[in-house]
């Protein structure tokens, strides 16, 4: 590890600190209907989006009607993107020629995007059309997006009412969010990709010719306008199969840098949005902080794990001060490549500037269990603030089991009936993740697809599904997935992961909405301090340690005693 590396860091948590008010400002605004000059200028577009889908926006729906509408329109983004990726061959702007995606890997594909985990099975510029990326997958990277933040409105309004049987209305939150956050911050973005040297062009491919004099066909696309939303809202699904490690979706280390800003900063930015919506601004930092911690020390182990290298690399004459620098670019090195591999686990972003695959033992261990904890440090944009609130009432229900009081939560009490749904969505992780890892490495089928024998061979499996329920989307990269096995089970990993997580959270905020909001007593556990903190970084660590340790002992763990005593598999 260097200084100059830990400043690279410290500058990049500074600017996204710089950026979450402002930002979370913003999109109080939005949401809660204030005019500004966004809303003014789209104002006209957002009421004809109404006329034209018959939508009254001033009629808002129950928890139940509000997840309803979203299924549906999930289920219809499904059916067209797999349309599309079935018909590819028949569509516009196919200059390559592609033919159609087959059935299991369309499957795989369209539920990805739909459910802003973006799993590739697939090389973008080998499988994907343009018409497929930009009518397809980008424009799903929206709209998944814009339903994640859709659905933390919700929860959000349901803790920021009191005695009401309504959450908003599911139309008018995700229009607003693509046409006034996504959209205008996302198109700014892509300008600066641009101006550092992605590219954004319909033509199929360049030739070069390389220094020994052969020639070279390489790919070329609408690569920025892609990665600027891929970055935004957290959908980390690359235009090239090699993702952020490619030249042309991150160049230098000023791309590099603007990506991991641009995935880091909404997210963030969202908690604090919540804090200003429920009157209680103190709580949104409070989140934002614990947060922060687990993050900040996932960065500080990864970094410390690849920067002390690789025993057995040395022993072959490796320059132990050279760090381990195997599956990472050489213009970012350990640092910003522990960075951004922290970051992109931390949310549900997915993207990659490095093969995680290819790192120290603990260094892989890290993005692995920062999936496990839940996606919530910050996680998606929006995903991460529901799922974090989740984890805010366990916090507040174990406080009230140890001081004898009823447990309450931003003045709403906290009873049986949130703890059982609460309960109910923390444990969809563990089972759907360890379910199939378990299957899947008694099959030999399944086990024919891994790349590595021993506990390597096990954690490539197990980050896998991993990755897929945690709506994530990053991979070891050792794991052939594109079998129909995998693009099943993936496929269904994803949708439980996503829906059967979020429908029990929209219970409880019908539950909670319905609740009298009372005022802060003498007798209340204050949520808004550093005692409240801790216990909730206590209850994401105590969750994913037990759920899942035994499953990382056998594999990363076994894996880095075995490297520090010079074993291979």
């Amino acid at each position: 590890m260097t200084i100059v590396g830990w400043l690279q860091i410290s500058l990049l948590f500074l600017f996204v600190a710089i950026a979450i008010k402002p930002l979370g400002v913003y999109m109080a605004q939005v949401f809660e209907g204030e005019r500004n000059l966004a809303t003014k200028l789209g104002g006209p577009f957002e009421r004809g989006f109404y006329r034209l889908a018959g939508i009254n926006p001033d009629k808002e729906q129950g928890w139940l009607s509000y997840t309803l509408a979203m299924l549906a329109f999930s289920l219809a983004g499904f059916v067209s993107l797999y349309a599309i990726l079935r018909l590819q061959a028949y569509l516009p702007l196919n200059p390559q020629g592609f033919p159609a995606v087959p059935a299991d890997l369309a499957f795989n594909t369209a539920v990805s995007f739909v459910t802003n985990t973006n799993w590739q099975n697939y090389a973008g510029e080998a499988v994907i059309s343009h018409f497929s990326q930009m009518a397809g997958l980008t424009v799903h990277n929206f709209l998944s997006a814009a339903t994640g933040m859709a659905l933390a409105m919700a929860v959000t309004r349901a803790l920021a009412r009191s005695k009401v049987s309504t959450l908003g209305n599911f139309w008018v939150d995700m229009t607003r969010a693509t046409l006034y956050v996504l959209l205008p911050i996302a198109f700014i973005i892509a300008l600066g990709f641009v101006a550092m040297g992605l590219p954004q062009t319909l033509d199929a491919s360049a030739t070069a010719t390389t220094l020994e004099g052969a020639q070279q066909v390489i790919s070329l696309g609408p690569v920025a306008s892609q990665e600027a939303i891929k970055q935004l809202g957290t959908n980390g699904g690359g235009f090239f199969n090699a993702n952020a490690a490619h030249p042309f979706e991150n160049p230098t280390a000023w791309s590099n840098y603007l990506n991991i800003f641009s995935m880091l900063s909404l997210s963030a930015a969202i908690v604090y949005t919540f804090g200003r919506m429920v009157g209680n601004r103190r709580q949104g930092w409070a989140l934002i902080t614990a947060m922060a911690v687990l993050l900040i020390a996932g960065v500080a182990v990864t970094y410390w794990a690849e920067a002390a290298g690789n025993p057995i690399l040395t022993s072959l004459g490796v320059d132990a001060a050279q760090g381990n620098m195997e599956g990472k670019e050489v213009r970012f090195g350990q640092a910003m490549t522990a960075l951004y591999a922290a970051v992109t686990t931390g949310l549900s972003d997915g993207g990659v500037n490095g093969m995680h695959g290819s790192f120290t033992g603990l260094g892989g261990l890290v993005p692995m269990f920062l999936i496990q904890l839940g996606e919530v440090l910050p996680g998606g944009v929006g995903s991460g603030l529901y799922g974090m609130l989740v984890f805010a009432l366990l916090s507040v229900f174990v406080a009230g089991l140890m001081v004898g009081r009823t447990p309450e939560f931003l003045g709403k009490k906290i009873e049986g009936r949130e703890m059982k749904f609460a309960m109910l969505a923390v444990l969809i992780l563990p089972l759907v993740i360890l379910g199939f890892t378990a299957i899947s490495v008694m099959l030999p089928f399944a086990v024919a697809s891994i790349g590595t024998a021993g506990p390597h061979g096990l954690s490539e499996i197990l980050y896998a599904y991993t990755s897929a329920a945690g709506n994530n989307g990053s991979a070891f990269g050792g794991l052939s997935g594109n079998t129909l096995w995998y693009n099943s089970t993936l496929g269904i990993a994803m949708l439980l992961g996503r829906f059967a997580y979020v429908i029990p959270v929209m219970a409880i905020a019908g539950s909670l909405a319905a609740k009298v909001k009372t005022p802060a007593s003498a007798g209340t556990f204050p949520t808004d301090g550093p005692l409240f903190v801790g216990l909730l970084i206590g209850i994401i660590l105590i969750l994913g340690g037990l759920q899942f340790f035994p499953a990382l002992a056998l594999g990363p763990i076994v894996e880095h005693f075995a490297m520090l005593a010079g074993q291979t598999f």
